[in-house]
């Protein structure tokens, strides 16, 4: 029994003492293993089956809710009144990006073109598209804003034209007109007499140049010779900065593409990426940490001075000529058309807004922008971008058109482009990238406290072990000892 309890507590002593010094060197080794395995699997490679895949095919669902403002008393907004709007949608489009023409550099960038595509879905949505929504004339009432500053005989020959081509301030049309494009002879009439003014012909729609097109040529870092660096943009279009704006700052090209960054993040984190939609780069914030399908989360945000004034936050000077805080012009980069970016329902923005339409209801649930990314590998797992778009519009003296109309930003749509992972590619992206990660640092931590409770199990053996056969020893001397005196009696 002695020898039986010996041999279990030195082979409890052995196998603690491996599992002990194989736990301690996983602790030093295991997040190096770990971490090499993200650096390789996150860089732009098309040995990366998974994370190339995701990066240029985006194969999880990607939707664009589409969100109207219905202007119920254009008659009375003519008027001088207040607008009133109600929100009609979601309208709700399947979105398909695919990039193309992907080239890699030596200089360990690579260069492509990103198509989209969209697919109506009726039932996600809460009609047709031939649903009926009246909107301002975003062509007749820019343009009249624009003219604002013009000679009088300029105004007058508008005026002309708007009534011999029976031009409405306002215009009540189907959802797919409004967004994909629409007859409208105020095109023809620009693009005759006016060539260069709109850089478009045919039909004129709010998303009409969305559709089976690219954003432009991307061209951005691989990651082969600096992780840190990966999906950060090089160039867009062949440009380092663009020209919109009124600073460097404004101008610079920065971030990355919007569809990945870098890992290895830390609520420190930032997640800088340049929009061509938006004409500008933008940058959010970590909000809080959380869990998409199991899987760990940085919850990013757009932070309030996103789209603030000059006064209220001075680095975006540089966006003026601004109006309240909270909504930013984009004339500049729409043909100087006076149109404003924002949150949906003027979300964060100055509070005069709302008092200039009825209709409107902000709440950071419904109309705060926000993306969920596993902080290790930068890939986001759940998102919804939503945007507004506005048209200041008012009375411009000298064109009959704009009657009585006082100054006021109007929302004419909002948009959300959300998109989550799930399916088989959920399933591999958590297996690979979640669960043995996991795995390696539960034994890096496990493996040392069975090992020290091995070797304290096995100390209690062996010690147990030495009494006892110290215990039978004297026992066997105790019962020798009379024997012994009586033959030396003898």
């Amino acid at each position: 029994m002695a020898t039986s309890k010996g041999k279990i507590a030195i082979g409890l002593c052995v196998t603690g003492l491996l599992m002990t010094v194989f736990g301690i060197v996983l602790m030093f080794v295991g997040p190096t293993v770990v971490n090499q395995q993200v650096v390789k699997n996150v860089q732009i490679n098309p040995n990366n089956e998974l994370s190339y895949t995701m990066w240029r095919d985006i194969p999880v669902p990607f939707f664009m809710s589409i969100y109207f403002f219905d202007v119920l008393n254009p008659e009375e907004i003519l008027m001088g009144e207040k607008p009133m709007v109600q929100q009609r949608g979601p309208y709700v489009y399947r979105e398909f990006r695919q990039k193309t023409n992907i080239t890699f550099h030596s200089n360990n960038t690579v260069s492509y073109r990103e198509y989209r595509k969209y697919h109506f879905f009726r039932n996600m949505s809460v009609g047709n598209e031939s649903d009926e929504v009246t909107q301002p004339n975003m062509l007749a009432l820019g343009a009249a804003v624009m003219m604002e500053d013009q000679p009088d005989w300029m105004k007058i020959i508008m005026t002309i034209t708007f009534n011999q081509l029976n031009v409405k301030p306002f215009l009540k049309l189907r959802v797919e007109d409004l967004l994909w494009g629409y007859d409208d002879p105020l095109v023809d009439f620009l693009n005759k007499w006016f060539p260069g003014t709109i850089p478009f012909s045919g039909k004129f729609g709010l998303f009409a140049d969305f559709n089976n097109s690219n954003t432009g040529l991307f061209t951005v870092h691989t990651g082969a010779d600096d992780i840190r660096k990966v999906h950060m943009v090089d160039s867009w279009n062949g440009l380092k900065k663009v020209s919109y704006w009124n600073s460097d700052q404004c101008n610079m090209i920065n971030g990355t593409a919007g569809q990945m960054w870098p890992p290895f993040m830390t609520p420190e984190s930032t997640l800088p990426f340049y929009s061509p939609d938006a004409c500008r780069s933008m940058e959010l914030v970590y909000e809080k940490p959380g869990e998409v399908s199991r899987i760990p989360v940085y919850r990013f945000i757009a932070p309030k001075t996103l789209f603030a004034n000059g006064t209220v936050y001075p680095p975006n000077e540089g966006f003026c000529p601004c109006r309240e805080s909270g909504i930013q012009n984009v004339s500049t980069c729409r043909y100087s058309s006076p149109t404003f970016i924002s949150s949906p329902h003027f979300y964060n923005a100055d509070p005069v807004l709302l008092q200039t339409v009825d209709g409107l209801s902000p709440n950071e649930e419904e109309h705060g922008l926000f993306i969920d990314i596993h902080p290790m590998t930068g890939i986001p797992m759940n998102c919804s971008i939503r945007l507004q778009l506005s048209l200041y519009i008012k009375k411009v003296s000298g064109i009959s058109l704009t009657a009585n109309i006082a100054p006021v930003v109007l929302p004419m749509i909002w948009f959300a482009e959300s998109g989550y992972i799930d399916g088989p590619v959920l399933t591999t992206f958590y297996n690979n990238l979640v669960l043995i990660p996991f795995i390696l640092k539960f034994l890096q931590y496990m493996l040392p406290v069975v090992g020290i409770l091995l070797l304290v199990i096995s100390l209690i053996l062996g010690l147990y072990d030495k009494k006892f056969i110290k215990v039978y020893h004297n026992s066997e001397d105790e019962d020798t000892a009379p024997t012994e005196r009586t033959a030396l009696l003898h």
